[in-house]
């Protein structure tokens, strides 16, 4: 495995699904991605589903039950991070929210929760025997993530403030889109909520999945029971391929992509992007543990 410092701390770790019906949602993941997956306790903890490339691939992300049915099923981002107890300092002169102090999760990670000025919450980890997603940037795996708020310029200042992330703009239907940058790589992006987000609908995360047919990923999701928000179209001058906005039929969105052209070439001058160390580029082999999220 590669030494955990060779990820930057800000660069995301690990991306969770909140959903109320676990079942469902593991039915559609897999059909729609070709995943697998596989279930993992741990004593104090809710269970843990590990998403997987194929039966027996890397992990790619994971899902839990969602903790309050009043709430709308969510992606929860993990970030890394040298200093949990200094993270922690940054949220709150942020104007943020300290949700769960520093735990330990066996010898595998330490993690907090926070919620951000927008009202959304993430998570901040500091990796020991478990590094993080096993697979990022291929096809049916994550490629970057979102955020989707109300006020992103003052999600903008939040996040630079924490992460120290540095700002890009781009421009997505005629409106502002700001990606972050750590070092030199795009780890993340924000756009504002428009009119197509139900009233009263709150901020969130949500991750980019590539895929290598965009037009067929979206009329398989039709078929399982997905809303397709938006797309599949080209936008050039966001990502550099052709995409799509959906909503799963438990009701969290995300977004899928077909990349054009050299994707890995151009990956420093796409839409967010986060290519993993050479290291990584070599045979994966799995890890037993899990990676919990806490109860809220």
């Amino acid at each position: 495995m590669p030494d955990v410092d060779e990820y930057p701390p800000g660069w995301p770790a690990w991306i969770e699904l909140a959903t109320p019906d676990v079942e469902g949602s593991r039915r559609f993941y897999c059909e729609l991605f070709g995943w697998g997956v596989y279930d993992v306790t741990i004593p104090g903890l809710t269970d843990l589903s590990m998403f997987t490339l194929g039966d027996l691939g890397p992990e790619v992300l994971g899902m839990q039950p969602l903790a309050d049915s009043a709430q709308y099923p969510s992606w929860l981002c993990y970030f890394r991070a040298s200093d949990l107890h200094g993270t922690a300092q940054a949220v709150l002169d942020a104007g943020g929210h300290v949700l769960s102090d520093p735990i330990d999760v066996a010898d595998l990670e330490q993690l907090a929760m926070f919620g951000d000025r927008e009202g959304a919450d993430f998570a901040v980890v500091q990796p020991r025997r478990l590094h993080g997603a096993a697979v990022i940037d291929e096809p049916s795996a994550v490629c970057w993530v979102e955020f989707a708020c109300r006020r992103p310029g003052q999600a903008r200042t939040f996040y630079e403030q924490v992460f120290g992330w540095q700002a890009m703009e781009r421009r997505f239907r005629d409106r502002p889109v700001t990606a972050w940058q750590v070092d030199g790589n795009v780890v993340a992006s924000v756009i504002e909520m428009d009119e197509s987000f139900p009233a009263g609908y709150p901020p969130h995360w949500f991750p980019w999945i590539w895929v290598e047919d965009c037009d067929a990923t979206v009329s398989r999701a039709a078929d399982l029971g997905a809303s397709i928000r938006f797309g599949p179209t080209d936008e050039e001058q966001v990502a550099m391929g052709r995409m799509a906005f959906m909503t799963d039929p438990a009701g969290a969105r995300f977004a899928v992509i077909t990349p054009h052209g050299d994707w890995m070439g151009n990956r420093l001058h796409s839409m967010p992007h986060f290519p993993p160390p050479a290291s990584r580029q070599k045979p994966w082999q799995k890890l037993l543990g899990a990676r919990p999220r806490p109860r809220r």
